[in-house]
């Protein structure tokens, strides 16, 4: 053995101490877990219509004709409404002085109408989302697009959903 002046750790003192780490991890995460009030108003998941829905989100901000820029890819007939493939892509620059700030999915008829949100900043590069959303009935699907000057831009399509395929 070498002269070296190393202090010991008893058993004892090493649970001791990993006993106090581990009630203070419990302790963070009893606090961090914890339920919080609901102070603030919901932006998603809210069953309401989707004209109180659109008014929450966008006030009295016009809603402008998108069909030149964006593109609403889904089907005219979902045949299982649980799973409907939706593709927005919107044709804007994705430079940091004017860029596509949201891409908002919208089912008119559903319980809970605002069905997805992505947020995108200018690194995104490009302008699209894909994803699979569920429809309870045949509906109006709306793609509202957000840009950087606060501008709404909007394109819908009627998508109507059958059970097994089978028309309705």
């Amino acid at each position: 053995m070498s002269n070296h002046d190393y202090e010991t750790i008893t058993r004892r003192t090493l649970l001791g101490t990993l006993g106090v780490l581990g009630a203070a991890a419990v302790a963070g995460v009893a606090a961090v877990g914890a339920p919080r009030p609901a102070t603030a108003q919901q932006q998603f998941g809210q069953q309401e219509n989707v004209q109180d829905a659109l008014k929450r989100l966008f006030g009295t901000r016009p809603i402008k004709d998108g069909g030149a820029l964006v593109k609403l890819d889904i089907p005219l007939i979902a045949e299982n409404g649980a799973v409907v493939p939706v593709n927005v892509e919107v044709q804007s620059p994705m430079t940091p002085q004017s860029y596509v700030k949201g891409i908002y999915v919208i089912a008119d008829k559903n319980r809970i109408p605002v069905v997805t949100y992505v947020a995108l900043t200018p690194e995104a590069g490009q302008a699209f989302v894909g994803e699979n959303i569920r429809l309870g009935e045949t509906t109006d699907v709306r793609a509202i697009v957000e840009q950087s000057d606060g501008t709404l831009l909007a394109v819908k399509r009627e998508v109507k959903v059958t059970v097994g395929g089978c028309g309705g």
